[in-house]
């Protein structure tokens, strides 16, 4: 296939090993943005291309002169709304996303750090470094156990379903919210479907691994907080409009509800952010999917699922963009790797 190749704000040499790259260049005929007048470059290869690899516009204008377009494919993982996509599903072009390859470093993140809160080990690490540490019982007077408790996951795609996976030796009890899958089709899967305000309640463990939807920013307010129970974990891992950080800051404060995040609704957060100084938040500077593995796993997805689509077939290593659903999303794009 001729293949548009402008993947910033990735870059190739991050999303695809030596080899791959090799394989990319051979088993396509790859055209490959170098800098120069963007407009100008789509133009000119737009005509013959077959697919597009990359998180440029793609509106009517450009599709337009794209007649053998089969599939855009969105390195930067977001479905974002600078593609026409009900021209692509009307002609048929496949919009995928290959978001998955972040889920299981993602979640395996979200437990660390929910055994941090658990047991304080980040505060105790600090206080040590000051002298102040707590020794035996006393460092572990608000501690609690993670295996036999109550988990609540917010979100079940990708970064949901990888969490559950990695709770299983935890012998948790595990509720869902997610009303975009019906409740049988996740008590097949072995969880326990419920609303958001039993979820809050009812759970030591809340991990928000939800995409941003018109629907959910900001569900988790003052109200969704005051439900929690008086010392719950609360862990914000995908997407930081899913939050209203100000209510957040003050559950933290009061040491009503022990917050770890690793996400900000400004990114990177200012020094001066008043933030960074509020107690009983573990912080991480959205780097729970921020790994090498990740990057080059999307690359392999991409090929794989280029080489099926050049044999006619549907691609299934990455995402589907739905009629239904990619309309819906909110996520902020990506500025860097």
């Amino acid at each position: 296939m001729r293949v548009i190749f402008d993947p910033e704000p990735r870059q190739a040499a991050e999303i695809l090993s030596p080899e791959e790259d090799r394989l990319f260049r051979t088993r396509h005929d790859v055209i490959e943005w170098r800098g120069e007048d963007r407009d100008a470059f789509y133009a000119a290869h737009l005509p013959g291309a077959e697919a597009v690899v990359g998180q440029q516009p793609m509106g009517r204008d450009r599709l337009d002169l794209a007649p053998k377009l089969r599939v855009i494919v969105n390195v930067e993982t977001n479905f974002l709304p600078n593609i026409d996509y009900e021209e692509c599903f009307r002609r048929g072009i496949h919009v995928i996303a290959p978001g998955g390859v972040f889920a299981l470093p993602v979640a395996e993140m979200a437990l660390g750090m929910a055994l941090s809160l658990a047991r304080n080990i980040h505060g105790e690490h600090a206080a040590f470094l000051r002298g102040e540490e707590r020794w035996l019982f006393d460092g572990n007077r608000e501690s609690e156990l993670l295996s036999g408790s109550t988990v609540g996951i917010i979100g079940y795609g990708d970064l949901g379903r990888a969490l559950h996976g990695l709770l299983g030796p935890f012998r948790v009890r595990v509720q869902v919210h997610d009303p975009w899958l019906p409740d049988g089709y996740l008590r097949r899967l072995g969880v326990e479907p419920v609303p958001l305000e039993r979820l809050m309640a009812e759970n030591r463990f809340v991990f928000v691994m939800a995409a941003i939807t018109t629907e959910n920013a900001r569900m988790i307010g003052a109200e969704a907080l005051a439900r929690m129970q008086r010392g719950a974990n609360l862990l914000l891992m995908s997407r930081a409009a899913a939050a209203d950080f100000d209510a957040l800051a003050e559950a933290a404060a009061s040491g009503r509800v022990r917050v770890a995040t690793d996400v900000f609704p400004v990114e990177p957060l200012p020094p001066d952010d008043p933030l960074r100084r509020v107690p009983g938040i573990l912080f991480s500077p959205h780097r729970a999917g921020a790994l090498t593995l990740a990057l080059r796993e999307i690359g392999t997805r991409m090929l794989e699922d280029l080489d099926l689509i050049a044999r006619g077939l549907p691609p299934v290593a990455c995402r589907r963009a739905e009629r239904e659903t990619v309309a819906r999303f909110r996520s902020m794009p990506v500025s860097k790797s």
